[in-house]
């Protein structure tokens, strides 16, 4: 019992060093923020990851940095436990690029990476998605250091690169073997422990098998033309269609708690077709977006779609023998314009889940909100690793990716004291135990 009022009087010395240095935790996320990391065009956070790198060695983390592409580095830290055999592991894991900003036309009223503090907000690229979240972990990691404590379970902190345009550098983490007996994402929830849908890229190819000069069009739309031959745009409207009428069936037949009906969406977002106005058409591209739910997987839904278009090109005379073909996901939207983001279910009575739900009443004196993110985080690859794995951090969507994107400093400061709280909860916990009671 002793042992246990230590524990509880030691986290509440750390929390009101949260409330005595805030001043060091907004200077430590401008830090970050004044590393200009957007993406794209992205191949710019080596030195951003170099420092963060630093601030965990200096924290006594073994340090994994590699090349994920030219000048985009993952960092993975991690701190061995006392006695890690016997208590809980934690990933923290975060992304250090952020969206793209042009100040120039976007209507930034300060450039976007030189941060500032105005009516308790913090501004600049990334505050809210997702430096703020790095910062706020970072420094709890640091004042449970400062202050002596041995965590007993193994703590890894991983700090990636190309989350914002699906370059996965979670997944690389993932297959470098690194794995935890739970993983929580730092990203935007607006301190709500999420889980999240899934989303899948796709490319639809039309193709003529031969090219035909706009002259001989007659031919290929009158009666008596005598010409097998279409247009591969026209063609590709069929497919449009028949890719909105699946949405729509999803929208009346599939749903997961949680999320809005019709959260499942298809979305044609970008077509290429055509050589120039002297030729029909011989090939159109479509580049699609697909959302799914977590019960789902991207490889089953890529294969429905599929399905589904095939079905549609038996019901035309020229895409019966000329049906769509079809690439999915991809390692990067620079790249080679693809991305996947796994699904990621959550457990309501799960162990992470009740930790990281104690420590959030600790401080707020009220439950969290558990649900499902509207947008798709790192954490789907975790998740699809076998590692038990939450979304939680500050921030909200209506700043991420926005105009003079910003973050509460209140909100960064109770983010904070929750990271102290289950952290130490979490890695002080035994494996077999079924909690342990701050």
């Amino acid at each position: 019992m002793e042992r246990r009022i230590d524990v509880r009087d030691q986290v509440s010395q750390l929390i009101e060093q949260i409330d005595a240095r805030q001043d060091e935790l907004v200077a430590l996320v401008k830090q970050l923020v004044r590393f200009p990391t957007p993406s794209p065009p992205a191949r710019n956070t080596g030195e951003a990851q170099e420092f963060f790198a630093g601030q965990l060695r200096d924290l006594g983390f073994d340090i994994d940095q590699w090349e994920v592409f030219p000048n985009d580095p993952n960092v993975v830290g991690t701190l061995k436990g006392k006695q890690s055999s016997d208590y809980r592991s934690l990933i923290v894991n975060g992304h250090m690029d952020v969206a793209e900003a042009e100040p120039n036309e976007e209507g930034w009223e300060k450039d976007p990476f030189t941060p500032s503090v105005k009516d308790g907000r913090l501004y600049g690229r990334g505050t809210a998605d997702m430096k703020g979240g790095l910062a706020g972990a970072l420094f709890a990691i640091k004042l449970l250091r400062e202050s002596g404590v041995e965590l007993p379970g193994d703590l890894i902190f991983q700090s990636v690169i190309g989350e914002e345009v699906g370059e996965a550098g979670t997944l690389e983490c993932c297959e470098k073997g690194y794995t935890a007996d739970a993983a929580v994402v730092v990203d935007t929830s607006e301190l709500n422990i999420q889980g999240q849908g899934g989303v899948i890229t796709g490319w639809v190819t039309v193709k003529s098998p031969k090219t035909y000069h706009d002259a001989v069009r007659r031919n290929m739309v009158h009666a008596g033309g005598g010409l097998h031959a279409a247009s591969a745009i026209e063609k590709m409207v069929k497919i449009i269609q028949g890719l909105k009428e699946l949405e729509q069936h999803w929208a009346v037949t599939k749903s997961y708690p949680g999320f809005p009906a019709g959260m499942n969406t298809i979305n044609p977002a970008v077509i290429e077709g055509g050589r120039h106005a002297a030729f029909v058409a011989d090939e159109c591209r479509l580049w699609i977006t697909v959302h799914f739910y977590p019960d789902e997987n991207h490889e089953d839904i890529a294969k429905e779609v599929e399905n589904h278009l095939l079905n549609v090109a038996q019901g035309d005379p020229w895409l019966r023998d000329h049906p769509p073909v079809f690439e999915w996901g991809g390692k990067s939207m620079i790249e080679d314009k693809g991305e996947i983001f796994p699904s990621l279910d959550i457990d309501p009575d799960g162990k992470e889940v009740h930790s990281l739900k104690r420590a959030h009443s600790s401080i707020f004196k009220e439950n969290p909100t558990v649900s499902m993110s509207p947008t798709v985080t790192d954490g789907g690859w975790l998740g699809d690793a076998g590692i038990p794995t939450l979304i939680y951090g500050p921030g909200d969507l209506q700043n991420a990716h926005h105009t003079n994107e910003s973050v509460s400093v209140q909100e960064l400061i109770e983010f904070t004291k929750v990271m102290v709280t289950f952290i130490h909860e979490w890695c002080h916990t035994k494996r077999e135990d079924e909690r342990y009671d701050l």
